[in-house]
């Protein structure tokens, strides 16, 4: 497996291509789920060959966006086996790698601790001090894209998503669930009292 070669193709085809509309779901994104990928691999103790996996997962779980905002995970997994081939990765290493993709999928479906640590990463946000910060980039993609209309509509969005989120990783249980239900518990308050949660960056 060439991971480097692999990460500077997926990095500048997702910041030469992807949709300008995309305020959330761009190469940013990718680096942060990266990032934080690397920090439950070390903090769980997963191998040094299966955290390649892991991040390869990573640079891919949102490529479908190149194509679709629909089924992205499936168009993620086509993009996957398309390119990871070429870059020494075998048919087995790209099975994990999309189911780990796949998992992702809200409601995200983790069967094991690898795709555990990807679906944790990939909404870590949720339970940091940035959530107001990076909560609004998906309310700008999500109006963009005519989704939603009204930012209390999202709030509800969020409310309602936030009650039905769990972490996965015992790292993630432990470093991120208090902030997340403070968040929760924020965008009720402000949603009972009619303000507006962004003033509260």
């Amino acid at each position: 497996m060439d991971y480097t070669a692999a990460k500077l193709f997926i990095f500048k085809k997702l910041e030469n291509e992807l949709p300008i509309d995309l305020t959330y779901h761009g190469l940013h994104h990718t680096e942060d789920v990266l990032q934080v990928t690397e920090e439950l691999c070390e903090s769980e103790n997963v191998s040094d060959y299966e955290a390649l996996l892991i991040k390869t997962a990573c640079l891919f779980h949102d490529t479908g966006f190149l194509t679709s905002r629909i089924e992205h995970e499936k168009l993620s997994c086509e993009i996957a086996k398309k390119y990871l081939p070429r870059f020494g990765y075998s048919r087995e290493e790209i099975h994990r790698i999309c189911d780990m993709i796949m998992a992702t999928k809200i409601p995200q479906s983790p069967k094991n601790n690898l795709e555990e640590i990807l679906c944790d990463a990939d909404l870590d946000y949720l339970g940091r001090d940035d959530f107001f910060p990076v909560g609004k980039t998906l309310f700008k993609e999500l109006k963009n894209l005519g989704m939603i209309d009204d930012e209390q509509t999202w709030n509800k969005m969020q409310i309602k998503f936030l009650k039905n989120h769990s972490f996965f990783t015992s790292t993630n249980k432990k470093r991120r669930t208090t902030k997340k239900l403070t968040h929760l518990q924020q965008l009720i308050n402000n949603s009972n009292s009619g303000n507006n949660p962004k003033d509260n960056d």
